[in-house]
C-alpha cells in the first residue's frame, strides 16, 4: 500500500489544537501555543477548549465534530491533538477520513491518540506521534526540537545512547530483580508503526487492528499493572504480531507496578516483551526516548525509517523525503 506523507508546514501556515478526549483550557494549552507561534505558525483553537462534559471535552459526537472541521477546513494544515487521557476511540464511528486522502495534513499527538495513528495507517495516510501541547513546556529541549523538524519537514533522527531498561526505578523490589531485558544489535528498514500498548490491544479484532508484518514497530504505555502489561503482550504475542517484524523500539514503560508489592509478578514490562519474543533474530531496543517521558521524541508513522542498534544505543533515523 502506498502511503501519502502530508506535506510540511511553513511559516504562517495555520496548526489546529483540537481536544480528541479529556477535557483542557486554554491555560493548560498557553505553552503549546507560544511554542508554535514560536515556530511562526498560526494557531487555531478548536471548539471544544474550555468545554467539558464529564472528564471529556464534550460529548463523542461534539468531539468528531470538532476534528471534522479542523479535517475539512483548507487553511488547517496540521492537527495537533491537545492532550490524552481517554476517550479518542469514541470519535472512530463518527469521522470521515476521506477528506484526509483529499487533503493530507498532518495529525500529531501520542497516548490515546494512538486510535488515529492506527486509523490513518490503514488508509494510507503518514501521522506523527510526539508530543501534545499539554504540558510540553516540561519536556525536554530535544523533544520540542525533535517536533519542529518533523512538523516541517526536516532530516532528523532519535539517538538513545542510555538503555533506560539497565535501571528498573520504579518496579517492584522483586522485579528489580528479576533479569533484565538487553538490546539486540542489527539494522533494519521498514515503515514505522504502533503508539500505546494499551490502545494497539484495544483495537485488536477491529477495523482499526494494524498488520505489523515487515515494519518496525514502536510501544510504550504509562501507569499499568504489569501482570496487565504481560496480558496485553500475550494477546500480541498469540497474533504473530512479533514474528515477522522487521524491529522492535520499546519506549518508555512507565510507572509500571504491581497489584501487591508483597506478591509481585516477577518481571519488569521490557523483560515481559523480551520474553514474548522468542527465536526472533531482528534488531530490539529498549528504554528509547519516547512515549510518556519528559524526553518524548517526534516519530513518523507510516514512513519508512532506518533503525540500527548497537551495545550501546540505538538510532532512528527518518529522511526528509522517504515514502
Amino acid at each position: 500500500m502506498s502511503v501519502q506523507i502530508p506535506p510540511p508546514l511553513r511559516p504562517s501556515d495555520t496548526i489546529a489544537i483540537v481536544p480528541t478526549a479529556r477535557a483542557i483550557t486554554v491555560e493548560e494549552l498557553r505553552d503549546g501555543i507560544a511554542l508554535a507561534e514560536r515556530w511562526g505558525l498560526k494557531v487555531k483553537l478548536g471548539a471544544g477548549i474550555g468545554r467539558k462534559h464529564f472528564q471529556q471535552a464534550g460529548t463523542a459526537e461534539e468531539r468528531a465534530a470538532d476534528l471534522q472541521a479542523a479535517f475539512n477546513d483548507p487553511t488547517v494544515r496540521a492537527i495537533w491533538c491537545a492532550r490524552g487521557g481517554y476517550g479518542t476511540v469514541h470519535l472512530l464511528d463518527h469521522l470521515d477520513l476521506s477528506a484526509l486522502r483529499r487533503d493530507p495534513k498532518l495529525i500529531v499527538g501520542f497516548s490515546d491518540i494512538t486510535v488515529l495513528h492506527n486509523a490513518l495507517h490503514n488508509i494510507g495516510i503518514a501521522s506523527l506521534h510526539a508530543q501534545m501541547p499539554f504540558n510540553i513546556g516540561a519536556k525536554t529541549e530535544e523533544s520540542r526540537e525533535s517536533l519542529r523538524k518533523a512538523l516541517f519537514g526536516e532530516e532528523w533522527r532519535v539517538t538513545s545512547n542510555e538503555w533506560r531498561a539497565a535501571s528498573a526505578e520504579g518496579h517492584s523490589l522483586a522485579a528489580r530483580h528479576s533479569p533484565l531485558a538487553t538490546p539486540r544489535e542489527g539494522t533494519c528498514e521498514g515503515i514505522l508503526i504502533g503508539g500505546n500498548l494499551s490502545l494497539l490491544y484495544a483495537l485488536r479484532g477491529t477495523p482499526y487492528d494494524i498488520d505489523p508484518r515487515g515494519k518496525i514497530l514502536f510501544i510504550e504505555d504509562l501507569d499499568e499493572l504489569l501482570y496487565h502489561v504481560d496480558r496485553m503482550v500475550q494477546n500480541l504475542r498469540l497474533a504473530g504480531w512479533f514474528k515477522e517484524l522487521a524491529g522492535l523500539i520499546v519506549g518508555g514503560m512507565s510507572d509500571m507496578r504491581d497489584k501487591n508489592p508483597d506478591d509481585p509478578f516477577g518481571k519488569t514490562a521490557e523483560r515481559i516483551i523480551a520474553d514474548a519474543l522468542g527465536d526472533t533474530t531482528y534488531p530490539v531496543c529498549f528504554g528509547f526516548p519516547a512515549g510518556h517521558i519528559d524526553d518524548n521524541r517526534a516519530l513518523v508513522f507510516g514512513k519508512k525509517a532506518k533503525l540500527s542498534v548497537t551495545a550501546s544505543g540505538a538510532t532512528l533515523s527518518f529522511g526528509s523525503n522517504v515514502a
